[in-house]
This record gives structure tokens, sequence and C-alpha cells, in this order.
């Protein structure tokens, strides 16, 4: 059976780049069949903070990404590390390093000045029995480093294909520090061991550490998963994508109003496609269409403005009900204590106009409350001199005198009030709505009159009548 995992470090809130890594194993087990686990590496007491685990599962369960079994802490397992750790020293494949931080930089920086490439000296590889007891008798700070092997390490990445390494490339590393705790790649290869992992989906970052740990696997024995490495998702700058672009987090997404659908969607196109033209993509289509053999090596780069239209396509396909009970999730006091058919009238006028819910509740706001202000430059635009009172004050007296309250019936007193007045239906439309809404934009202007009602409708000309124009 396949299993994977996600195994995000609780020192932040889920990202882009960790959301794409948990999407992409997410699909890979849901086409493969199999299981996937959700790892928190907690092992940096420091920095760890639970309000990071809790924001981080209820990012993924926003997403659907839900995971199988119980959340797995690596802080619970530090027992059989440290086990492990002194198993690998009994079997001579690691040992105590006593080189001071100050000894290492010092040999960092004189590597710099020649300008070559750092290695460890390799100084306490091979200490006697008794100079290792008498400086552990002296109660000399250690770390304790693998012994790396002559050799070369080969694995076939599924998306970068064959890699082999030398192992004259890769320093004696450490996999404990001077306090006793376990370094990353140590843990990681006994966790993925332990949870039966049989593929290692990540970021391209980690490619550095994959011989590393496949070194690990062989000296413990331990099945080797397959590996794939995930192209890194930029910034417009094409560097690596960071807070310095103003990246947001997914909980961010979730509160700006974009529905999880469309983030997965938009995800699932930075670094892969199904070799067609199709970008818009349901979380079933994904599951049916992905295919890791397809992840690009490229990276990504991420486009706010590819996300907003990716969006927009998704709050298109949603039905008004399924809008309608979103936005009482996200806002539970959107509506105004308005009626349901109120505000599904209202969600079926501007539904396929915004690209999130968020704009949906910002637009939507003079469907539930008068103007009390003008939008300034609509203002000096369709509403500049007292001409626009005459006009706008003779269609409220056609508008108080109709019975019969439609679209067709109030376009048609507009028009009928624009040739009596001798000028175009334009000179009306505009000034009428921005005293209706406060702004110069919005859906039909008939179809928001027939919503708002007449009642409503000629409560706000009237006022704007009274307020406008701002200066004449």
């Amino acid at each position: 059976m396949t299993k994977v995992r996600f195994a995000p470090s609780p020192t932040g809130e889920l990202h882009l780049g960790g959301a794409r890594t948990a999407l992409f194993n997410w699909l890979f087990v849901k086409k493969t069949g199999g299981q996937f686990y959700l790892r928190i590496e907690d092992t940096d007491k420091e920095r760890s903070q639970q309000k990071y685990v809790d924001q981080i599962c209820e990012s993924m369960r926003w997403l659907g990404l839900i995971w199988d079994g119980p959340l797995v802490f690596q802080s619970e397992r530090e027992d059989s590390y440290h086990a492990a750790i002194q198993h690998i020293l009994k079997d001579g494949n690691a040992y105590r390093c006593f080189c001071s931080k100050e000894k290492l930089d010092e040999d960092r920086k004189i590597a710099d000045k020649e300008k070559r490439v750092y290695r460890y000296a390799k100084t306490c590889r091979n200490l006697d029995e008794k100079e290792e007891s008498d400086r552990l008798n002296r109660g000399e700070n250690y770390t304790i480093r693998i012994k790396i092997p002559k050799g070369e390490t080969h694995y076939k990445d599924l998306i970068y294909g064959a890699i082999t390494v030398q192992h004259s490339e890769i320093d004696d590393f450490i996999i404990a520090r001077s306090d006793g705790s376990p370094t990353f790649n140590f843990v990681c290869v006994l966790d993925d061991n332990a949870m039966e992992i049989t593929h290692v989906i990540r970021g391209e970052d980690h490619i550095p550490n994959t011989p590393k740990q496949l070194i690990i696997y062989k000296l413990f024995g331990f099945t080797e998963p397959e590996f794939a490495h995930l192209p890194m998702i930029l910034g417009q700058d094409k560097k690596r994508l960071s807070k310095r672009h103003g990246a947001p987090g997914v909980q961010e997404f979730r509160d700006e109003g974009y529905v999880p659908d469309a983030l997965l969607n938009y995800l699932g196109l930075l670094g892969w496609n199904p070799d067609t033209e199709q970008e818009i993509f349901t979380r079933e289509d994904l599951v049916e269409l992905f295919d890791i053999s397809q992840v690009q090596k490229k990276g990504a780069v991420f486009d706010e403005k590819k996300l907003h239209w990716v969006s927009g396509q998704h709050m298109f396909r949603l039905t008004g009900p399924q809008v309608f009970e979103m936005m009482n999730a996200l806002y539970p006091d959107w509506a105004n204590r308005s009626t349901e058919s109120f505000a599904m009238e209202v969600i079926s006028s501007l539904k396929d106009r915004v690209k999130s819910l968020s704009e949906l509740r910002n637009l939507s706001a003079f469907y539930f409350q008068d103007p009390e202000n003008y939008e300034e430059k609509a203002v000096r635009k369709r509403w500049k001199d007292k001409s626009i009172n005459e006009f706008v004050q003779n269609y409220v007296l056609s508008l108080e005198g109709l019975t019969d309250w439609s679209e067709e019936n109030l376009e048609s007193a507009l028009r009928v009030s624009a040739e009596k007045l001798e000028i175009s239906a334009g000179k009306l439309i505009h000034p009428v709505r921005l005293g209706l809404t406060g702004i110069g934009f919005g859906p039909s202007l008939f179809e928001l009159m027939q919503i708002l009602g007449k009642e409503i409708c000629i409560r706000r000309l009237k006022f704007a009548l009274e307020k406008l124009p701002q200066s004449d």
C-alpha cells in the first residue's frame, strides 16, 4: 500500500509552498490508493508552538486535505531517537565529535578565504578509546556525527530522474547536537521508517538531504522509500517565494474569502499540468488527472492575477445556495438580518462579477444599507452639476407612478424620461446608479432596482438629490 506523509514544522502557519506539497502528496495517494499522514516535526522546542499546530490542522481541513489516522508528533518519539543514536554508536557507524563551535567556525572562515568548499576535517573520527574516555570524564561537550562510508549513493527521483552523489562530497554530518537533541536528517529517516512511508514527496530544497538520509537507511538496514522533489514556488523576481513577496499563508486566503477548491486548483497548476490547455479543475478532476511524472522541474511563479482569475471561474461555477452557505459561514452578519430570498437575489446579481467571497461581501454592501457617502471620482464624472438633479428628479416622478416594479418597466420608464429630456439614456443610468449605490459600477441598474424595491430606490434617490452635487 502506498503511504505518504506531509511533515510541517509548527513554527509558523501553513504557507503556499507547504500547502502545495500537502496537495501533491494527497493527490498521489488518492490516485494510487493508499494513506496520507500528517506528521508534526516539533523537535525545535524554542520555536514550535501549539497555536501553529492548530493553524496548520485548521488550514488542512479547510482545504479538504484530510489525513489518515492520528497526528504524529516527533516530540513524542524522543526515546526511540536516543535509542537509535546509541545503537549506531555501538555499531561504529557514528562517533563523538569534541570539536568546539569556535574551532569549526574558524575552519569555515579559512575555507571561505581560500575559496574552497568547507569540509569537516574528521578530526575526531578515529579517536582512541582512552582519549575519548578522558574527554568524556572531563565533561567536554560533544556532538555525534555519522561516519560516511566510501562510495556513492544513487537513486531515481520520480521528477528529476537518476541522481548520483559521491560520498566524498558529503561531510560526516551531525546526527545529535551537543544538548543531545537529534537533527532533522536523522529523525526524518527513523520516522518515515516507523510509519512505513513508501514515497517521500517534498520540495526540491531537500535534494541535498536525500543522499544523507539514504546513507542512514542503509546503515540501519531499513527499506528505502521512493523520492520525488517538487519545484520551488517563485515570486515575480524568480526567487523563492517568501514573506518578502507578501505571500500570505493559507489562513489568510480563507479569511479573504477564497473558496478552497479555487486555491487547490491554482496550487495544482504550480508545477503541474496534464499536458492539455485545461486550467480549471474541480477537486475530482485533479484526483483523476494527477500524474507525478507530469510535474515539471522548473520553478513555478506565483501569479496573484492568475489566482484571481481561477478563483473567479470557481465562483462562477458555484450555485446560489452554495455561495449563501459559504457566506453565512464566513461572514455571519453579512446579510444584515435580511430574508434568505433577498440574499439569494443579491448573490444571483453579483456572483458572476466577483473573484472571492470577500469581494461579494464588499460589493453587495449597498444592497443592505443606504449609502451615506458617494465615491468622489464617480460624482465628478456622473453628477458634476445641478443639471443632473433635474434629470434624476424627472425619473423619480416616473418611478412614483409605477405599479409594476419590474426590470422591463424600470428600463422603459427611464428611456421615456431620457427621451422627454432630450438626453441619452446613459445620462440617467449612471447618476441613478450612483444615487442608489454610492459607487459608479455594479450589476445591471434595472436588476438591482428590482431587487431593492420601490420604497428603497425612491428614498435613496431623493436623498441623493439633496446631497449632490457635492460642489457646483
